[in-house]
């Protein structure tokens, strides 16, 4: 992989992820992706994390004052719950967020509670393992595919302040696929690899219109995506890497293949 995407030598490009559950720490396959991807990309002066795992009306922003990360997952080992990433305060950008989001009717609110989900630092802890870059994650205040686009639009300029600007979901997310016991490169079910095809092509060729109605133009959208909010942040990204609302060809793939069944598929975003 190249930075070849960035659009200019200031502005960063966005990212759209699969993010994986905790369990990503112990795949070397897939953290050695994600760790090779954080090397390629421009080191950001800061981070906005878009994750399926926070949807809250009106928009969000997580603790700028040290309220750690938010074990939002069950049943795991424990050693799972011991893991830190104690990334710098993001206070700076967190009011760039409120004054381009914000309006006087809907301000932008913060949860001085809320620490980074699992979402958010587990893909960081591979991508940008020092934790020295600021990271403030933001909510989804819907899964309206249109929407999310156009908050993805008003958040571009961030990009031109050094901000990386990550979505982080999953390509296919039915935990019916998800089958810990075999091997995490097992081929996937087939609505599985369909899905993701399609996600591919259709994000290549910049179809925007094919993808806000994915429901309707995807191949097994409803079993890839029995609920969406896996695949939702992909519009916020989508948006902030085309905020003239025009059409993009842009995007790469820097991760594919499967997990357990579930496609692990990203793309960075000029």
């Amino acid at each position: 992989m190249s930075t070849s995407t960035q659009a200019t030598d200031d502005r960063l490009p966005v990212a759209y992820l699969s993010h994986g559950a905790p369990p990503l720490a112990d795949d070397a396959t897939w953290t050695a992706e994600l760790a090779a991807w954080g090397k390629e990309l421009p080191k950001p002066k800061q981070i906005l994390m878009v994750s399926a795992h926070w949807e809250n009306a009106p928009v969000t922003v997580s603790s700028t004052s040290g309220a750690g990360l938010t074990y939002d997952f069950w049943g795991f080992p424990q050693k799972y719950y011991e893991v830190t990433y104690d990334a710098p305060a993001a206070s700076e950008l967190a009011e760039s967020v409120a004054r381009l989001v914000g309006t006087p009717e809907r301000p932008v609110h913060q949860d001085p509670s809320r620490g980074l989900d699992h979402g958010a630092y587990v893909p960081l802890v591979e991508m940008f393992p020092d934790a020295d870059v600021p990271v403030l994650q933001m909510s989804m205040p819907t899964l309206d595919p249109v929407e999310l686009f156009e908050l993805g639009r008003k958040l571009a300029p961030l990009r031109d302040a050094g901000t990386l600007i990550i979505g982080s979901g999953f390509t296919t997310h039915n935990l019916r696929w998800f089958r810990p016991s075999g091997d995490a490169d097992d081929a996937p079910p087939a609505p599985s690899s369909e899905f993701d095809h399609w996600a591919a092509e259709t994000m290549a060729s910049g179809d925007l219109d094919a993808l806000f109605d994915f429901m309707t133009k995807a191949p097994a959208a409803h079993e890839a995506h029995p609920r969406t909010e896996h695949w939702a942040p992909l519009y916020v990204a989508l948006g902030a890497a085309n905020p003239d609302g025009a059409a993009s060809a842009s995007a790469q793939t820097t991760v594919d293949g499967f997990w357990y069944g579930l496609s692990k598929r990203s793309w960075q975003l000029a």
